[in-house]
């Protein structure tokens, strides 16, 4: 009996392994980071029950090996909701993957060998095997990671001497958001008198821009702009260390990495190692803290280019008027960008860029009544059905959703229904629930029918629920159902953040 509770337990850890492994891939393969969405998985719904009987029977099993197969069984089908495959992020195989499931297996091989030569104990000790496996890949992630990264470094290698050939002025951002947004406004408005090469989507780590410089970067490219994303301090001065920028920009700052960082001031020294280097710096100076950086920066005799989107005194400051983006530079109105669903800080940081690098402005100007519509950012539609649709699921933050409520305001028509889809907003630390709280607050203000989506927010959100409709959803498929089955010619919908399904 015993060792046939040991051979089950060993098919669970191999059935499971996906559901780990898929984590892991989410979670950018951080150590500690599959055993943290695991145990907020644990805590949902019917999942802390089940979390108490695997346990309890793994226990048991040290003394009656058949409760074991209890714990197995309970591993492989929960935690409920977090499926093997995955929906809207599927695992994919790459080299790193695989390096990292082959560890795995050695690892839980070990542990079953252990188990078989257990005695009496080799139930519980397998059961127990089960349990463990979100800390199992965890440490093989901290195993594998100084050989990725070493593994990586010749990627680096050779993305560097490629820069050092070319020779392009290379513009690094860096932000709390906006980040990819000011990256192609930037793109499009340099564009007008220079050759530009852009790391391309969300590629913001080492291994995307080592990616993109090796094959996208061409002889003649005037300017690079790399995209520089953290997940605590260290990390972009790393990325500034082989990328070298010329020009660092900081578009904002905010609550986003309070998860990692601790504090907006953190997240603010974290982000500011994008300019320790630089001969420009292009800062936000509405935004916490940058003001005394740029202070800071120009006592030392760095040049600084200020932008703007309140009335801190800046070279660029842009601003809303009736729906309209009005663009002053130097204290003239040089732009007017009408009816637009561009966010006034990314705009000043990109015209705040085209004065860094000493470009002709007016060429640049002009474009800005073209700029490019980003993504799944505050795109307006119509359906097939008369529904307005903003889309506005890449992510979101505090600022992002402010703006997103503005717009639904906008586009609703009265006595129409307006409607609020959302999973809420996360990475947001010690502030996550007083945010969604006011999120939900603000729209309630605004919509009759709000629905949430998933559990990682729902309390939060329903508290900050007063008026409106309230209707929950498991899974944005299910949201996406109910707004087609309710709603008509007429109504308004805003899609605010689509949480990959690795959340609960």
């Amino acid at each position: 009996m015993t060792l046939a509770v040991v051979a089950l337990c060993a098919a669970a850890l191999v059935t499971q392994a996906p559901r780990w492994l898929r984590l892991a891939q989410r979670e950018h393969y951080l150590a500690s980071g599959v055993t943290r969405f695991a145990l907020r998985w644990w805590r949902v719904g019917a999942n802390p029950l089940l979390a108490a009987f695997a346990a309890v029977s793994a226990a048991v099993a040290f003394f009656a090996p058949a409760a074991g197969v209890a714990t197995a069984a309970v591993t492989v089908l929960a935690p409920v909701g977090l499926g093997l495959r995955g929906r809207t992020s599927k695992l994919v195989w790459t080299r790193r993957l695989r390096t990292l499931a082959a560890v795995v297996v050695l690892v839980d091989a070990a542990l079953v060998l252990v188990a078989s030569v257990a005695g009496a104990a080799a139930a519980g000790v397998a059961a127990l095997a089960c349990l463990g496996q979100p800390l199992v890949v965890d440490a093989a992630l901290a195993v594998t990671g100084p050989f990725e990264r070493r593994s990586a470094r010749r990627y680096v290698r050779s993305a560097s001497a490629k820069l050092r050939a070319v020779r392009p002025i290379t513009v690094a951002i860096t932000g709390s958001y906006g980040k990819t947004t000011t990256k192609g406004y930037a793109r499009h408005l340099i564009g007008a008198t220079r050759s530009v090469l852009a790391s391309p989507a969300s590629f913001n780590n080492t291994g995307g821009l080592s990616r993109t410089l090796n094959e996208h970067l061409a002889p003649g490219t005037d300017v690079f702009i790399a995209e520089m994303g953290m997940y605590g301090p260290g990390e972009i001065a790393a990325m500034c260390d082989w990328v070298r920028p010329s020009i660092g920009v900081i578009v904002n700052i905010g609550p986003v990495h309070l998860e990692r960082v601790g504090s907006l001031d953190g997240i603010v020294a974290a982000k500011g190692e994008i300019v320790a280097d630089v001969d420009v710096a292009v800062l936000n100076v509405s935004a916490h803290r940058l003001r005394a950086l740029a202070d800071e920066l120009e006592a030392s005799g760095r040049r600084v280019v200020r932008v703007a989107t309140d009335d801190t005194p800046a070279r660029v400051v842009v601003h809303e008027h009736d729906g309209d983006l009005v663009v002053v530079v130097d204290g003239a109105e040089r732009h007017r960008i009408e009816h637009t669903t561009a966010q006034a800080a990314n705009v000043a940081a990109a015209v705040g860029i085209v004065l860094a690098l000493d470009l002709p402005l007016e060429p640049s100007l002009s474009r800005l009544d073209s700029l490019p519509a980003p993504e799944h950012r505050q795109q307006v539609e119509q359906s097939a059905t008369g529904i307005t649709v903003i889309d506005n699921t890449f992510s979101s933050n505090p600022a992002s959703g402010r703006a997103s409520l503005a717009l639904l305001a906008r586009h609703a028509r009265p006595g129409r229904r307006a409607v609020l889809v959302t999973p809420g907003m996360v990475e947001l630390g010690p502030v996550q629930r007083e945010e969604n709280e006011h999120f939900a607050a603000a729209a309630s203000a605004l919509c009759t029918d709000i629905v949430v989506v998933g559990h990682t927010n729902r309390a939060a959100l329903r508290a900050g629920v007063d008026g409106p409709a309230l209707h929950l959803a498991a899974t944005r498929d299910q949201a996406v159902a109910w707004v087609r089955a309710n709603l008509g010619e007429g109504d308004t919908v805003l899609y605010e953040n689509d949480l990959p399904d690795h959340y609960p």
